[in-house]
This record gives structure tokens, sequence and C-alpha cells, in this order.
């Protein structure tokens, strides 16, 4: 029997227009982005459909955005496939409240509402600072830690070998990426983000969102939920609670997440929001593991066909 593990995309995986074909062709993806509305109480369809990208970018909008789409993804391959069963769930930084949706922890509503909140909590840490990071391309993580440590920033993402993240001040992560290359890295690329995504600048959206998340009703996930924060799988709530807190300035460990779901036998995995960032970092953990998509109605068909043979 194929263990199926279900992915969740991060932020930065945003595009205008996302959804829309979904929303065109399936009455039941249409209602779920008109539910998402009356939850939040203002058009967030209209920003995936339609942007501006200024908008859509917005770390406020482009969480619950993402959450939105990569739900409707789950609906529609459910519906086309009522007998899809999966044993698994992770997603990439905030990608983890969708995972842990998906596995019954939280509510729809609870998770969209969640999300909308973290991310104008994390846009507001952005704003009272001059926070940046920057990916570092073949350069191991030894190497790395000891840029991060000289240029005072830190390790914000374990991507996959090769692709890794740092995070800090913005003048630190220049030097940083120059000490990167110095050290033998192929590229160290400052990314096009508002701010020091985990690292201790974002402590300032911790309490808040602890406040937040104290009020939410959290069940026992009905399959493994693996977190960021350890890569291992989720327990109770108290230590999701915990986990989502700490996931806000802790690096987030995805290759380790990954691997701990490979030992366990997991060889297929699908990524369901938009783009196939998962996807690739999948290729250069392990080539042999199956790896599905879907973001849009193309690339649902494609999943089906496949999944059905």
């Amino acid at each position: 029997m194929v263990k199926t593990a279900l992915l969740f995309a991060g932020q930065g995986a945003q595009v205008a227009g996302m959804g829309k074909d979904l929303a065109e062709r399936f009455p039941s993806a249409r209602s779920w982005f008109e539910r998402a509305n009356s939850v939040l109480g203002f058009d967030l369809t209209a920003i995936c459909f339609e942007g501006p990208e200024p908008e859509l970018v917005r770390t406020e909008n482009a969480q619950p955005c993402i959450f939105l789409l990569s739900w409707v993804c789950l609906q529609v391959l459910k519906e086309g496939l009522p007998g899809l069963a999966f044993d698994a769930t992770a997603g990439l930084s905030l990608g983890e409240f969708t995972a842990l949706t998906a596995a019954g922890v939280l509510s729809f509503e609870a998770g969209l509402r969640i999300v909308r909140l973290r991310g104008r909590f994390m846009q507001q840490a952005c704003e009272s600072t001059h926070g940046s990071m920057a990916a570092i391309i073949e350069l191991d993580e030894a190497a790395t830690l000891e840029v991060c440590a000289r240029a005072g920033v830190v390790l914000a993402n374990l991507n996959c070998p090769g692709q890794l993240v740092i995070s800090g001040e913005t003048e630190k992560i220049k030097q940083a990426c120059e000490f990167a290359k110095a050290k033998g890295a192929r590229r160290a690329l400052p990314l096009p983000v508002a701010g020091a995504y985990h690292s201790p600048l974002m402590a300032a959206a911790q309490p808040l969102l602890q406040a937040e998340l104290e009020q939410v009703d959290l069940h026992p996930p009905n399959v493994c939920v693996v977190s960021n924060v350890s890569a291992q799988p989720h327990g109770a709530p108290d230590s999701n609670r915990s986990g989502l807190l700490a996931q806000i300035t802790a690096p987030v460990r995805w290759e380790e997440s990954m691997r701990y779901l490979l030992s366990q036998g997991f060889t297929r995995f699908i990524e369901l929001g938009p783009g196939t960032a998962l996807s690739g970092f999948m290729k250069r953990i392990d080539k042999g593991a199956q790896m599905l998509n879907v973001a849009d109605v193309s690339s649902l068909e494609s999943t089906l066909k496949i999944l059905a043979s």
C-alpha cells in the first residue's frame, strides 16, 4: 500500500490569478472562496484572482490567500477522487497551519482567521524592524552557520541539499552574502521579502499570536502532522500551540521533516497550493519519491489521472 503525505505551500508561492480557473470550473471551489470572504468580512477572493501584486504580496493578504487556495486544491482533489487516502501532512511555515487544518486540528474558519492574524502580526513586526532574507546556494549547513555567526544573522530555512535561507537585519544580510560567497557558495541571493522571517526580529508577533491561539479550539490530529520546528509529529493541542508560536522565530527544518516522512515509508507526496517549490525541494532530497501537485485545473487533471491509474 502506497503511503501518501500532503504538503502545503508557504509564503512566497502566491501569484495573481491563483484559484480563478478552479472557481470557474468547480462550483464547490467557488463556494469555498465565497465562504472565506464571509469569514474574514472582505473580498479575499478578489485579491487571489486579480491582485494587484502590491496587495497580494502583503504578508497579511498573502498568507490567507495561500491558505485558502491550498485548502481549495485539497477539496477539489477529494471531490475528483473520493477515495483519496493520506496518512500525513506537512506545510512550509504558514503551510503548517493548512496541514493542521487538513488533519482536523483546526476548522477551516479558525485556520483562515488565525492565518490572517498571523500575517498581520508578522507584517507589523516587519514594519517595525529592518530585516530581510537571502538564499544561500550550494553551501553546507556547517559553513552557513559560520557565516551567520560572523555576520550576526540566523539560519531560517533548511529547505533541501544545496538551498538554505538566512534571515536578519538588512545590512547584516548583505554582509552575510559576501561572506557566503567567500566561503564558496555558488550564489547568495537577497530575497524579495518584507522582513526577516524565522528570526528574532519577528519576536513581537509571538505574544499577539499566542493570545489568539489561546482562544482557538485545537483537536488531536487524525493523521501525522510534521512540525517545522522539531521535524517530528505534532502531539497534544498544547504542544501544537507552543510549536506554532516557536515557528515564528525558529528555523524551518523542511529537509529534516521530509526525511522523517521518508524514513516512515512515505513514497508519494502531493503538493497543494500555488507553485511547485516543495516538489523542487523533494527532487533534491529524494529523487525516487513520487511528487504530484495541485495548483490549478491543469495540474489537478494530471494528478487525478495518475492517482486513478
